[in-house]
């Protein structure tokens, strides 16, 4: 068992400004209870929030010279850095593109509980066909025809070139029409 030390608010600045790894761990068992329910009031999804979490700590430590004592307490700089990722993360485009993937997910999910349609596609013998496309083109015609996904989307987010998603998705289409034959 390991004894936990205690450090008052000057000393915590100090070896934090100094680089002191124990004193940062210790931050970490102290305050990411807290950083992390914070988080979740703005971020439902627990990965992600956790993910927010690391992400603030990371911050905390790379910008520790930075902290001024004369604006705030530590723990309130602490706060407003989980914060600030909070609602950047909910303006970014990866949540929309987040968002997005859930929606399709329920809509699916509603479909497949009332239709069965993963048994259907089954009888067509499709599921057979799509996994003999290349990883690649199995992955954009995921992308494209079952989660509605624009070519351009697809394009900002494997942060390929419009004209290569456009080139590789013809040619999964063209793999796919050959083997429907």
């Amino acid at each position: 068992m390991t004894k936990q030390i205690i450090y008052n608010e000057e000393d915590s600045i100090r070896l934090l400004k100094s680089g002191d790894q124990q004193l940062f761990g210790t931050l970490y068992d102290n305050y990411a209870r807290a950083l992390l329910g914070m988080i979740k009031r703005r971020i439902e999804n627990d990965t992600i929030a956790e993910d927010l979490l690391q992400e603030t700590f990371i911050k905390i430590w790379d910008n520790r010279s930075h902290y001024d004592h004369s604006k705030g307490r530590l723990f309130t700089w602490m706060v407003a850095i989980a914060q600030n990722l909070s609602i950047d993360y909910l303006r970014s485009k990866q949540n929309k593109f987040d968002e997005k993937i859930n929606r399709t997910e329920d809509i699916i999910s509603e479909i497949d509980k009332t239709t069965h349609t993963a048994t259907q596609v089954d009888h067509i013998g499709l599921n057979r066909v799509v996994t003999n496309l290349k990883e690649e083109q199995r992955k954009l015609i995921d992308l494209v025809y079952f989660e509605g996904f624009t070519q351009e989307e697809i394009s900002k987010k494997l942060n390929l070139p419009l004209g290569t998603i456009k080139t590789r998705v013809r040619s999964a289409l063209i793999t796919l029409r050959k083997e429907m034959i």
